[in-house]
């Protein structure tokens, strides 16, 4: 079952994407944060599974979707 839309799924590649990469092309920029940082990282690995697998567990616990609903 999915219930993550085609703008959502793009915009979380695009973010999550962003948020992974940048503790470590940025290091000095989020030094600061110490050993959050990989927090940070983690938080885009999460949104580029849920982009992947195109479902949401949190937008099921509130039931939210940002995709049609099939007929069949």
């Amino acid at each position: 079952m999915t219930n993550v839309g085609s703008t959502d799924r793009t915009l979380r590649l695009i973010v999550g994407a962003a948020l992974l990469v940048a503790p470590f092309l940025l290091a000095e920029s989020f030094a600061a944060l110490g050993p959050w940082r990989f927090a940070v990282a983690a938080a885009g690995a999460v949104m580029i599974g849920t982009a992947v697998f195109r479902f949401c567990p949190a937008y099921s616990l509130f039931g939210i979707r940002t995709c049609p609903v099939s007929k069949a």
